[in-house]
């Protein structure tokens, strides 16, 4: 074992023990080898020295056909997976477009909605929250593409969070229910393209109530599916909608299924309105949880949905094309990234930010 200074390093040499940030995050675990790229991170990051193993470096060939080779399989793989997300996905959207349509003069067809939920969810560890885009997206369509997109998003937090797991499914169907109130809310107010008057947002306002009274009945669903529909624009300070509820009156499900909301409402594309960046809505998560929404479900969601994107290629800000190469925990929306073989810091850089992961 021998301690280099990074200016020597070679690519190909092995870390006999972990590399850490100035702020004291993991940059590199022991045993990674090194890659041309990860040279750039060391000195991004001005470290000084590592500490490798053995004299020689293995030999790190970018063109390796074997690889390559295994590399273009996993992608048509991943493909084949993709496309059987999709086809579930769009099976849900023609269902929940029906029930929303047809609620108001019939029984809720939670059995239908429960069997295509999941398949849905069987799909799941081909759905990523942040990179994942319904095919052909109508834009009058969006209350139902938030729904289940909400509906996933919170079946994942619900397991992060750490909810048993009898909670999963119920979780998932608060999300692809919180906002069927909307099918009593007159359409030229729903899907008005103008701001609202004061009489049309309070109008707007009751699908939370009309949405709690449309479940009530639904004995397959529980209380905390009835209750997301109520309380999911309720803040954790008490500032929110219809009960001015504060946080420790909210149930767990609303909790959950307010961020998971917010998230696709802004990333999804409005008629009025263009999908914000993942990165940036992100950012603007954890500063809402401080007060309105909860910060321990904020702080879960962000760590996870973050934490294996090196490797994806992303539009900055000012719209340059680059990879992510490394991501700090301390800062997880503002990782490294490599554009045309610069590393560009952007905890450092505050005036970039990451638009759309391509």
């Amino acid at each position: 074992m021998a301690s280099i200074p990074v200016v020597d390093l070679k690519p190909g040499v092995k870390i006999a023990s972990a590399v850490h940030t100035p702020l004291g995050g993991v940059l590199f675990n022991k045993g990674k080898v090194l890659l041309p790229r990860d040279l750039d991170i060391l000195q991004a990051f001005l470290v000084q020295q590592v500490e490798i193993e053995g004299s020689e470096p293995k030999s790190v060939s970018v063109n390796d056909p074997v690889k390559n080779g295994q590399a273009a399989a996993a992608e048509v793989f991943e493909k084949s997976h993709q496309d059987q997300l999709h086809t579930e996905y769009d099976r849900m959207l023609n269902l929940i477009k029906s029930s929303f349509q047809s609620i108001l003069a019939s029984e809720l067809p939670v059995l239908d909605l429960r069997n295509q939920l999941e398949a849905l969810i069987a799909q799941l560890k081909h759905y990523n929250i942040l990179t994942f885009s319904p095919r052909g997206m109508n834009e009058y369509d969006y209350m139902y593409h938030n729904g289940i997109l909400s509906a996933l998003t919170s079946y994942l937090i619900a397991q992060w969070y750490g909810l048993p797991q009898k909670d999963w499914m119920q979780v998932a169907f608060a999300g692809l229910l919180h906002d069927i109130g909307n099918a009593k809310i007159d359409p030229k107010v729903l899907y008005s393209p103008l701001p609202l008057s004061s009489e049309e947002v309070e109008e707007m306002r009751m699908h939370t109530t009309y949405g709690y009274q449309m479940l009530r009945n639904s004995a397959a669903l529980n209380e905390g599916v009835r209750l997301a529909a109520l309380q999911h624009h309720e803040k954790v300070d008490g500032s929110g909608y219809p009960l001015r509820l504060t946080g420790d009156k909210m149930h767990v499900y609303s909790r959950i299924v307010a961020v998971a909301d917010i998230f696709h409402a802004m990333t999804l594309k409005k008629r009025y309105r263009k999908a914000q960046s993942p990165y940036l809505v992100l950012e603007q998560l954890q500063s809402e949880s401080f007060g309105k929404l909860d910060p321990v479900i904020v702080q879960t969601f962000i760590n996870k949905v973050t934490q294996f994107h090196n490797g994806t290629r992303v539009r900055l800000s000012d719209d340059r094309i680059g990879e992510i190469v490394f991501s700090d925990r301390n800062h997880p929306t503002r990782p490294l990234v490599s554009v045309n073989g610069q590393i560009i810091n952007l905890i450092q850089e505050r005036q970039l930010y990451i638009e759309n992961i391509v």
